[in-house]
């Protein structure tokens, strides 16, 4: 590791989670915002489903870790939601060990320390046409449908309430954008960078609102190595200088 140490945030997940870090991404534009306040790890899997993770739980968030993180993102939720396979292969889990698999996440997340902090993204919808169109003859049939995202993302919503973990609506969240089936998605189930702005805006409002002291909003976190120094670019008055160790102009929105 290097330092001077940050609060660590954790990205927990599938694919959505795993593709985050893709240009115009969610995860991406986050590491952005956080800059020089928070380090944003990524520990996405595509093709998971909420059985695997819980499995994996004691190695990607292990109890006796030096390093605990100030917050976990967690998704997991589509690939649970698709239709099951007459097999019985396939990442379906059906909707009531769905939640009790995302119980037991975050009764492991919050045990980790008294301060780290957790919020959960419920499953969002899909563009059905573009699933259902774009079949490449790799895979066998597969069912993903908005009725089945949304009983999963109402279950993940229901569940936060009861154990007190703030969330996400992804589900309504996406689908209050114009065009939204081809605005916010790249094939119908990840998200474009149109669809990663609507995720940005909805966790930096959470993040705005939750009662966590420390605040995890980036504008109430320090910025490492802020101080004002006679290196920086010089004033128009030539005898001071500016300190850009704040300066968010470059940025295409202005977050809040």
């Amino acid at each position: 590791m290097v330092g001077p140490a940050r609060p660590l945030f954790v990205l927990f997940g599938s694919s959505i989670v795993q593709m985050s870090y893709d240009v115009g991404g969610w995860g991406a534009i986050l590491a952005d915002i956080y800059s020089r306040r928070a380090d944003i790890l990524v520990r996405g899997y595509f093709g998971w489903n909420s059985r695997r993770a819980v499995n994996v739980l004691d190695q990607v968030f292990p109890k006796d870790a030096a390093v605990k993180p100030s917050l976990v993102i967690v998704y997991f939720g589509g690939n649970d939601s698709m239709g099951p396979h007459p097999s019985g292969l396939g990442p379906h889990v059906p909707l009531p060990e769905y939640v009790e698999n995302m119980r037991k996440i975050a009764i492991h997340l919050k045990s980790l320390s008294d301060s780290t902090r957790i919020i959960f993204l419920s499953c969002p919808p899909v563009n059905e046409a573009l699933i259902n169109g774009s079949s490449s003859g790799i895979f066998s049939e597969i069912i993903r449908t908005n009725e089945l995202c949304q009983q999963y993302s109402e279950a993940c919503i229901k569940l936060c309430q009861e154990i007190n973990v703030p969330f996400v609506d992804l589900f309504t969240a996406c689908q209050r954008k114009d065009d939204w089936r081809n605005a916010c998605f790249t094939d119908g189930i990840h998200f474009s960078a149109e669809g990663s702005k609507v995720v940005v805006e909805e966790i930096l409002k959470v993040l705005r609102e939750a009662d966590w002291k420390p605040s995890l909003h980036w504008k109430s976190m320090p910025i490492e190595f802020s101080e004002d120094s006679p290196y920086d670019l010089v004033a128009a008055d030539g005898k001071t200088t500016l300190n850009p160790s704040g300066w968010t102009y470059f940025r295409e929105i202005q977050w809040d």
